[in-house]
């Protein structure tokens, strides 16, 4: 009797056991079910309310992880959702709650979200793995193998993007971007061209395309392709820089200035590469129009965030005498009619030369001159020298008295003088010094314009 009693009673723990066990098996999947259910409904607080309950009796539970996760992430606390999955890949069991390539996805895109580029290639090298026709996963692997500096590797992985899917635009981009960096141009406009082909909105291919554009010379494409490069909101400003930069190369520099003065007024950032850029580049174009206070307001701004940038430090130096010399300052930014003027009056002056005929020339004007008459030479024929006057703030090198000789010659004159506002770098005075040619650098025009006002 005893016997059958302890048969009874064991059978019956049995029984609840194994009823305790089949209830949760019914009951956990429900409430897992109903957590989804209130995410997609977005009452967040009720969901996390039911998955914390599940984890205080199960921690390992990597469903209510996943779940505690995605939680997470729809309140924006990425930095919490990606410990809680952080859980999940380190228990390991993936099932119909948890898809594992969706969920590699998005902790990859949470590991790229906090700098962490190892980890996400790792989740996207698996995925590769699992799904190994997947154009995207190899697009991800081409990006991020890209941003970590190995563009060998980056090029295969985007190749075979393109190859597995030929419609992949951003794929197609990716590679181009590559080529381009490496020095591909032609392969790398062929990418660029098939991916506005599958996406026309991918305006950050006409950046790129317009670079290409622009260094193939093509100025009137390159233009029209940074023009709607500029709808793409990350390259709106480097588009507009790009586009102030070839009116530059065309010499359109009044073009220029409206599109880096947009450039610079959009821009949020200050010390950005793009902003710093679009200042220079300004700059360079106020200097062509002769507008110097505007060009040195520009190199102020840009050397309060980066002193070493360029050559700018050098043009505020180069420009020092513009702020304290009236003269100088005249000289540099005054019309050609009374640039002209001013340079006759420093010839008589300055020079004690009479200017006998006048002819234009780039960025200056050239005096053909005779010495002023003097009792001591009155009987003595007067030779004639040609006196080229330049502004300029680039220092001169020896082409530039190779093109004064050259018109000597065409003149039949044996003397000649350059006087510019900039200076003469060591080939131009090794060149000149042998020669029947005068340099006056920029301290000695200052001294010229001092004595030609003073005599007057």
């Amino acid at each position: 009797m005893s016997f059958v009693v302890i048969l009874i009673v064991f059978f019956g723990i049995a029984v609840g056991i194994l009823s305790v066990f089949l209830i949760r098996m019914i009951a956990l999947p429900k409430r897992l079910s109903a957590v989804a259910d209130l995410i997609k409904q977005g009452r967040s607080p009720a969901a996390a309310k039911i998955v914390k309950a599940i984890l205080a009796k199960e921690p390992r539970n990597a469903a209510a992880h996943y779940y505690l996760g995605k939680i997470y992430l729809s309140e924006g606390k990425s930095e919490l959702a990606l410990m809680e999955l952080k859980t999940v890949g380190d228990i390991g069991q993936f099932d119909r709650d948890i898809p594992e390539p969706e969920f590699r996805r998005v902790i990859a895109d949470l590991y790229e979200r906090f700098g962490q580029l190892e980890e996400a290639l790792k989740e996207y090298i698996l995925l590769v793995k699992g799904d190994p026709r997947n154009a995207e996963y190899y697009y991800q692997c081409a990006r991020i193998f890209d941003e970590r500096g190995k563009a060998e590797v980056a090029v295969k992985y985007a190749r075979k993007a393109v190859e597995l899917d030929q419609r992949h635009g951003k794929a197609h981009y990716m590679l181009g971007v590559i080529l381009y960096k490496t020095k591909h141009p032609l392969e790398a406009r062929a990418e660029f061209e098939a991916s506005l082909k599958t996406d026309p909105s991918n305006y950050d291919s006409y950046y790129y395309l317009g670079k290409l554009l622009k260094e193939s010379n093509d100025y009137t494409g390159a233009l029209l392709a940074f023009e709607r490069a500029q709808k793409s909101p990350a390259l709106k400003i480097k588009a507009l820089v790009e586009r102030g930069g070839t009116y530059m190369s065309q010499g359109s520099y009044d073009n220029a200035v409206i599109e880096l003065e947009r450039a610079v007024k959009l821009s949020k950032d200050e010390s950005a590469s793009e902003t710093l850029y679009g200042r220079y580049f300004l700059s360079l174009c106020y200097e062509k129009q002769k507008n110097i206070d505007k060009a040195i307001e520009q190199w102020e701004k840009i050397y309060s965030k980066k002193p070493q940038f360029r050559d700018v430090s050098e043009k505020l130096t180069q420009y020092h005498e513009y702020r304290t010399d009236d003269r100088m300052k005249d000289y540099l930014t005054c019309s050609q009619e009374e640039f002209v003027e001013l340079c006759k009056l420093v010839a008589a002056q300055g020079l004690n030369l009479a200017v006998r005929d006048v002819i234009g020339t780039m960025n200056g004007v050239d005096f053909i001159t005779v010495e002023n008459e003097s009792e001591k030479w009155l009987g003595t024929k007067k030779k004639p020298q040609l006196v080229r006057f330049l502004r300029v703030s680039e220092a001169l090198d020896d082409s530039a008295v190779r093109s004064l000789l050259d018109n000597m010659k065409k003149l039949g004159i044996i003397r000649g003088v350059i006087i510019t506002s900039s200076s003469f770098n060591r080939a131009a005075m090794e060149f000149a010094e042998n020669r029947s040619v005068e340099l006056y650098h920029k301290e000695q025009l200052q001294e010229l314009l001092q004595s030609a006002n003073q005599k007057t």
